[in-house]
């Protein structure tokens, strides 16, 4: 299909440049421990419309649990109707170097069979770190951007996701995690993705700057002796993020999506010199039935009697030629010409790859 071929360029020539363009080492990477922890918790959503967890026992627990707290306690063997509370689990990410005191944004996910946050309110929550301690405690009132409706006769119409809601600025930190910016002798800074020759010119821009500073540690890592003292550090470590540098060209990649058939060429792919041949056969089968009818006074019965044609039809072949280092945009007039579709251009490309004639990584999602 023409118009699939023709996407799959016009989204590369979006995606990637013609020629690699200078960025900013900060934009490559970035510095080791320096980076955001995972947090997590369990609390309640109150305040809903009867669109809670009902009596689902954790939730009853939890209750008892709040009201305990502000010295409420609940009767045994008492279970209160909760439809208007949820069990919900509660996450963020705490940035580095937040301080105590300091807010976070948090997102809401209903833990049971609530079918909508829509109005509730959050109690009080702690946030857990990995290492099993508080870093933060949540609170406040559940912004949910989607809707959920239902009918006495069943029906139901859903607009995006109503069982999850954030609040902005939803939690206080409560302790910092350190980093260790201040207490080593040298900092690394990890690439993104991989590459040497990308490594040492982020190595080259560095020393250019601060002669004698950064080493090539390996494909991903950098090691930059930096001086002691915070304020000086931090003004070194600001430069060096705003240096340019001129990544290494991309490498050759095919990439396919199974599922959707979407599929994106790169512009370092190449071909050698190879000839493709692409033809379908198409295969009708049309069903006629007829109904018969018994003849006047006859003891038969109405039947139907099935009418079927088969018919098959090949398309005329076209042979495309590949030259040797083919261009993207060769490639793509080439398989215009073939008139091939989503699902047949994998297969060429697969078929190409293991002739040995495309020059370039497949990575088949």
């Amino acid at each position: 299909m023409r118009r699939f071929v023709t996407l799959a360029l016009l989204l590369f020539a979006l995606l990637v440049p013609a020629s690699a363009a200078a960025e900013r080492i900060r934009d490559l990477g970035q510095f080791e421990g320096l980076r955001a922890n995972q947090l997590t918790g369990y609390g309640v959503v109150v305040g809903l419309q009867g669109t809670g967890d009902d009596n689902l026992q954790y939730v009853t627990e939890a209750m008892r649990g709040i009201s305990g707290r502000l010295g409420l306690q609940l009767p045994p063997g008492v279970n209160p109707n909760l439809r208007n509370a949820a069990a919900v689990i509660v996450t963020a990410e705490l940035p580095a170097f937040a301080k105590p005191g300091q807010r976070i944004d948090i997102t809401v996910s209903t833990l049971g069979q609530a079918r909508s946050l829509r109005g509730g309110a959050l109690v009080l929550a702690p946030l857990y770190g990995a290492d099993g301690e508080i870093y933060a405690m949540a609170q406040g009132n559940v912004a949910v951007g989607g809707l959920g409706v239902s009918g006495r006769d069943g029906s139901q119409l859903t607009v995006n996701v109503a069982t999850v809601g954030r609040i902005a600025d939803g939690a206080t930190v409560e302790r910092a995690v350190a980093t260790g910016f201040d207490q080593q002798a040298s900092l690394k800074f990890n690439l993104h993705r991989a590459d040497f020759l990308t490594a040492q010119r982020v190595r080259d821009a560095v020393n250019a700057r601060y002669p004698g500073m950064a080493r090539v540690a390996d494909g991903v890592s950098i090691e930059l002796a930096l001086p002691f003292g915070n304020d000086e550090r931090a003004a070194k470590l600001a430069a060096i993020e705003m240096l340019p540098v001129t990544p290494a060209p991309v490498a050759a990649r095919v990439i396919v999506n199974s599922r959707t058939g979407t599929v994106v060429i790169n512009q370092a792919v190449r071909l050698a010199p190879a000839a493709i041949s692409h033809g379908k056969l198409v295969i009708r089968i049309d069903e006629a039935p007829r109904v018969v009818q018994p003849a006047p006074f006859g003891n038969g019965e109405t039947a139907i009697e099935e009418a079927s044609t088969i018919s098959i039809s090949e398309r005329s072949d076209r042979v495309a030629l590949m030259p040797g280092a083919a261009s993207l945009s060769e490639i793509v007039d080439a398989l215009n010409v073939l008139g091939v579709g989503a699902a047949d251009l994998v297969v060429i490309l697969e078929s190409l790859k293991q002739a040995g004639a495309l020059q370039a990584e497949m990575i088949v999602l």
